[in-house]
């Protein structure tokens, strides 16, 4: 489960979010486990049945509005129901000026009041994408990943089959490497995949016999990026006589990567095959389905389409 302090969210987004501590300096070791922000809403009015625990809170201008409207007990036992569910963070926004029972409340029970000066939408607007990537499902795949012609290519295979390799010829001819050895995957949404080199290694390569070599240095900045969605599975396998490959294209085969499946593509290696060429055949017939042209299906419709006439004849051929 990832883990997010109140410390390295206040650190890394005080300016983009315009904060200002207000209380409870203590709290900011406080740790933050899930995406989810939401305002309190009818907890500020009683009704605490429903009130997600753990989740950061946010108050604008009209629970301010709200609070100030009461009375000092009243508005201290409110606020006293409202923290005591376990929240991490409380964002005030608009630059407002927090209740001091608020403050006081917080300052008890070590829980961060963190002042923004944004108006509350622009707020939600910042912060959202920022906890979306932190705490994005995340993993770790022993490959290479490979922008081409635009689709990002992931390939796979055993150790020492040639991943590298390939992905190197690729940047030869022009394309872009994102990550070799391990690709660090993030899902965005629902089913975007999203690859990355590890800090440490970016645009740096293995290549057996050679050594590790910079990318970047070598061909220039236009040969590499920092990350890139991944479309395409390309699994590089040794040529298996008993294996059955696959050769229409009608039945496509697919990989799940953190509960999203992709396409994949079966490569068998065996002497004088160019894989990179081929690879750059796999980037464009994915552009080509993806605009909806399946190959492969037109082919077998118009082929189906050729040999009625003969399918009619032999049905009607009752000798």
């Amino acid at each position: 489960m990832n883990i997010l302090h109140v410390a390295d969210l206040f650190e890394q987004r005080q300016k983009s979010l315009d904060l200002t501590l207000a209380a409870g300096q203590a709290g900011l070791t406080r740790e933050i486990t899930s995406a989810d922000i939401s305002s309190p809403g009818l907890v500020l009015a009683g009704f605490t049945d429903r009130f997600p625990s753990g989740r950061m809170q946010v108050l604008g201008e009209t629970e301010v509005m709200y609070l100030r409207s009461m009375d000092a007990d009243r508005r201290r036992g409110v606020l006293g129901e409202f923290l005591g569910s376990e929240v991490p963070v409380v964002f005030v926004t608009k630059g407002l000026e927090p209740p001091p029972e608020l403050l006081d409340l917080a300052e008890e029970r070590s829980i961060p009041v963190v002042r923004s000066k944004l108006k509350t939408g622009e707020f939600y607007r910042r912060i959202k994408p920022f906890l979306e990537e932190e705490f994005a499902p995340s993993t770790a795949i022993h490959g290479s990943l490979a922008d081409v012609y635009g689709v990002g290519l992931l390939f796979i295979g055993a150790s020492g089959i040639g991943k590298s390799e390939c992905v190197l010829d690729l940047v030869e001819r022009g394309h872009r490497l994102v990550a070799d050895d391990v690709v660090l995957v993030r899902r965005r949404g629902f089913d975007v995949l999203i690859g990355q080199a590890h800090e440490q290694q970016q645009h740096h390569m293995e290549i057996r016999g050679i050594g590790i070599i910079d990318v970047r240095a070598l061909f220039g900045v236009r040969a590499v990026r920092q990350q890139k969605r991944i479309e395409v599975v390309v699994q590089l396998e040794h040529w298996r006589e008993s294996a059955s490959y696959d050769r229409t294209g009608l039945e496509r085969d697919t990989m799940a990567i953190l509960d999203t499946t992709i396409p994949k593509v079966v490569i068998p290696l065996n002497p004088g095959k160019n894989i990179t060429v081929i690879s750059e055949v796999v980037a464009m017939d994915h552009l080509l389905r993806y605009a909806g042209v399946d190959t492969a299906r037109l082919f077998d419709q118009n082929l189906r389409r050729l040999m009625q006439p003969v399918k009619e004849y032999l049905e009607e051929d009752y000798e």
